[in-house]
């Protein structure tokens, strides 16, 4: 599947990525990593995304936002798993999409300038195969709700119960108790947010469906960011690279895997923006597309950091390599908003049973 951005989209990626790299190399990335005090994220990338404009990509305009689609915030996704960038952006526009397609004018009219400003953070709280598990009766609501992220820095929670109901929620309300918890992936933080009787500010339609959708979409583009660094990365060291008088580049099990991969990430970028399009347009094969890209991306972002891990030799395997930091990324990602076998599952749905 090969799907091509507009000059303006490859304009807005490249200056994003330049942007990120002068801003908040990896080196940033590590020093986060290795602070045990702190909360995972950085207050002046936060700043400074703001004033970039970029939390406003999906806030329509008359909310002071941008009014751009889908697409363009997969762009800027791509670009923060190219990166491993942390904070709660990409968490911030997943919730802020479920007040835009959900909430009541009111709610949309107090958060969606804030989130365009960059006055506030928010995050989606749902368990996706288990959001029963949340209850609402009599304006409270009630249940845990595990790995949800950046839930200790968030100003709101969107919250999903009964089924697919969603709420506003105060994290620092009473009834609410957020436990930050370990996590393999230090680019990002997880809690887990338990509600006794928490009051629950109910959003106006039931959007969860089309928000996991958009999420799914943003994250295989994190995804295929990452897949891609990981493989650029690994060519550059194996052209120099030498075993045996040779770079090891040129090793046919090495360059045929490369190219392998190179053709699979390729494939998932490809996928990821088409996916994009699809929502944006209302296209009939939207969902499927959404599936073909979170499976794709999911698959190909854990054998490309693993590849690179292998082919960087024995120094890919210490902490001191930054290798690690794009593996560990890819292995959370791949399960978050579905991995690449309940998409598959999706898609044989989607096809055979036309469901």
């Amino acid at each position: 599947m090969y799907f091509a951005l507009t000059d303006e989209q490859r304009a807005l990626q490249a200056t994003v990525r330049e942007f990120l790299a002068d801003r908040f190399p990896l080196s940033a990335v590590r020093a986060l990593y290795d602070d045990e005090d702190g909360d995972g994220d950085p207050a002046e990338l936060w700043k400074a995304i703001g004033a970039q404009g970029w939390l406003a990509v999906l806030v329509p305009e008359e909310h002071d936002g941008l009014g751009l689609g889908l697409l363009d915030a997969a762009v800027l996704a791509r670009c923060w798993g190219e990166g491993v960038v942390p904070g709660p952006f990409l968490p911030t526009l997943v919730a802020a999409e479920a007040i835009r397609l959900g909430g009541t004018p009111e709610q949309k009219a107090e958060w969606l300038p804030k989130v365009a400003g960059g006055e506030v953070k928010l995050t989606l709280a749902t368990e996706v195969r288990r959001a029963s598990r949340t209850s609402f009766d009599d304006g409270k609501l009630t249940g845990t709700i595990q790995h949800v992220e950046y839930a200790h820095v968030a100003d709101r929670l969107v919250v999903a119960a009964d089924g697919g109901r969603l709420f506003l929620v105060d994290p620092k309300g009473p009834g609410v108790t957020v436990t930050p918890t370990e996590t393999l992936d230090r680019t990002t933080r997880l809690c887990d947010v338990q509600l006794a009787s928490a009051p629950g500010e109910p959003l106006a339609d039931p959007a969860l469906p089309e928000v996991l959708d958009r999420a799914a979409v943003l994250y295989a583009n994190d995804l295929a960011g990452v897949a891609r660094a990981a493989v650029n990365r690994t060519v550059d060291y194996d052209k120099t690279r030498e075993q045996f008088g040779k770079p090891v580049g040129t090793f046919q099990v090495i360059k045929h895997t490369l190219a392998d991969l190179h053709v699979a990430t390729t494939m998932a970028e490809h996928a990821g923006w088409y996916a994009a399009h699809a929502l944006d347009a209302g296209l009939p094969d939207a969902r499927l597309a959404v599936s073909v890209a979170k499976s794709k991306a999911s698959d190909v972002a854990r054998e490309a950091t693993a590849a690179m891990i292998q082919f960087h030799g024995g120094i890919g395997y210490t902490w001191e390599h930054d290798a690690h930091l794009f593996f560990k990324r890819a292995k959370r990602e791949e399960y978050q908003y579905g991995d690449a076998a309940t998409h598959r599952e999706r898609i044989a749905r989607l096809v055979v049973d036309g469901d």
